[in-house]
Parts: structure tokens; sequence; C-alpha cells
């Protein structure tokens, strides 16, 4: 799979069992995800309250759109802020959220949770 773009998003989300808790999410940051789980590198857990993700939406959209079923999900509480969004109201945004250096600190987070060289994981992404 390419690049994504909104429309690919919500065409897959039709069967996602999970809600969002997000109004805006970031698809730099989804496809980042997305390329490492199809090439087989594991994440940590999404936490989630029933059927409503309270963190990891990156990480659960990426696993739907590279059909990843390694994903794992635990019990978290939620706040009384908590608002659940449908995901066709969800803004998927072209922007990238993270900086230079939270990427490289995440791809040296996800080097380690796999045993790879961090040289290996930055070659998925680029």
């Amino acid at each position: 799979m390419g690049e994504v773009t909104t429309n690919t998003i919500l065409k897959q989300l039709e069967k996602a069992k999970y809600k969002s808790t997000h109004a805006k999410l970031s698809i730099p940051i989804i496809n980042r995800i997305r390329k490492k789980m199809e090439y087989g590198i594991k994440f940590e857990p999404i936490r989630v309250n029933g059927d409503l993700i309270i963190d990891g939406h990156h990480r659960y959209v990426s696993s739907i759109l590279a059909n990843f079923n390694e994903l794992k999900v635990v019990s978290y509480p939620k706040t009384s802020a908590t608002k659940e969004f449908k995901w066709s109201s969800v803004t998927f945004l072209d922007e990238e959220w993270d900086t230079k250096e939270k990427i490289k600190r995440l791809n040296e987070i996800d080097a380690s949770y796999n045993n790879l060289t961090l040289k290996e994981v930055i070659a998925l992404t680029d």
C-alpha cells in the first residue's frame, strides 16, 4: 500500500471495532507506523475502555491499514473529559506532528522493543 489518504483510511475504518476519542489524527504518523507494522514491527498495546480508544489511536488505525493482527489491547480507565468521535467525523491531517528528535526517539524505542538496530528500523520507513 502506498501513502494513505483520508478516504483510504475512512474506508478501512468501516470495519473498526474501537471508536475514537480524538477529533484529529496525523496521516504522516499513521503512515510511519503502518510501514513498520507491514514489516512485522511489534508495538506496545493500545489502551481502551469498552469500545473507546483511550491511548493508541495512530497505532490502531495503522494496524487496520496494515492488516496487522498482533496489536494487543489493554483495559484503561477513561476520564470525565473523554468524548467519543465517529471515525467519519475525525479529521485526518497531512501535518507532521512529530519533531525529527521525537521520530528518532520513537525509532530507538521500536528498535529496542523488537531487538533490531536503529538503522534497520529507519530503513523500514524511508
